[in-house]
């Protein structure tokens, strides 16, 4: 394959003028060598063929993803325990952060494929549902 440039690639052309001897040396065509062809035409990339395809491609999940959700439900549920706790310093019984707290351990259940964050994980969701269990909740 040839590359001509930095703009693309070309199809391999014929050398059939070129001096064939017996000798196992390079030899150089006896006409001029044929003009380099120009930069090629860039084509729109093909469509998907179904809608299946589309749901598939949007439904693959990598594992860093993965992390970053289960990251981001951990830090969740260590706000709603600060807000717990804050509101309990404060006198407060706030039922909504109760709900919320409900919430955020029924979030906690997903496993993220690190076997470390899991465990941190399941630690967070006992302490959540030890405030629940104080609060009656669970």
């Amino acid at each position: 394959m040839r590359i001509y440039g930095p703009n693309g690639t070309t199809t391999p052309t014929s050398t059939g003028n070129a001096r064939r001897t017996s000798s196992s040396g390079f030899s150089l065509p006896t006409s001029a060598a044929p003009p380099e062809p120009g930069p090629r035409a860039v084509s729109a990339p093909l469509a998907p063929t179904g809608l299946e395809a589309l749901l598939a491609m949007q439904g693959v999940e990598d594992a860093t993803e993965r992390r970053k959700r289960s990251v981001a439900r951990g830090r969740t549920a260590l706000d709603v325990l600060d807000d717990l706790k804050i509101g309990l310093l404060a006198g407060n019984f706030d039922t909504a952060t109760v709900a919320r707290l409900r919430a955020a351990a029924a979030e906690l259940k997903a496993s993220s494929g690190d076997p470390g964050l899991d465990a941190v994980l399941s630690e967070i969701e006992l302490r959540v549902e030890v405030e629940l269990a104080k609060a009656g909740q669970y």
